[in-house]
């Protein structure tokens, strides 16, 4: 399993955009995406945090259905 870098949760949330998620709201420190799929939506919760732990990033990113591997792909190329 790749080792994801630390980065905020704004910075995480960049990446996502490039994945076709949008920022829908946000409740206290946490910000909701969405992402339109056939036959309905993806959402995932991303924290406000100055720095995310990688336990963090890899449930954001299982809620995603994103892999650490596209995600570390998708980083490289910013």
């Amino acid at each position: 399993m790749p080792k994801l870098p630390r980065m905020s949760g704004r910075e995480f949330i960049k990446i996502l955009s490039l994945f076709g998620f949008v920022f829908s709201r946000q409740k206290g420190s946490h910000m909701i995406l969405k992402r339109k799929i056939e036959g309905g939506e993806i959402g995932c919760v991303v924290p406000d945090h100055k720095e995310l732990s990688e336990g963090t990033e890899r449930s954001v990113l299982k809620q995603c259905n994103i892999s650490p591997e596209e995600f570390l792909t998708k980083y490289s190329e910013k």
